[in-house]
C-alpha cells in the first residue's frame, strides 16, 4: 500500500508537501504514510482515493485497476 501512495503522488507530479496540504496535515505526517511508519487511517485512505481518482482497493493492493 505504501508504495502505491507514493507512486500515485509521483504520477500526479506532486511533492509530499503538496499532498499533505491537500489532506490538511504536515509533510512529516504524510511522509510516515509513504514509508509505512504510520498506518493510514480510514478517513485519509478515502481522501487519498478521491484525490487521486482511484479506489481504496487499488491503494490497498487488492486490485490492480486504478
Amino acid at each position: 500500500m505504501y508504495r502505491r501512495i507514493r507512486d500515485l503522488r509521483e504520477d500526479a507530479d506532486l511533492t509530499q508537501t503538496q499532498a499533505a496540504k491537500h489532506l490538511g496535515m504536515s509533510q512529516t505526517g504524510y511522509s510516515k504514510y509513504e514509508t509505512g511508519e504510520n498506518d493510514v487511517p480510514t478517513q485519509v485512505l478515502i481522501a487519498l482515493a478521491r484525490f487521486y481518482h482511484t479506489t481504496t482497493d487499488y491503494i490497498l493492493s487488492l486490485s490492480d485497476e486504478r
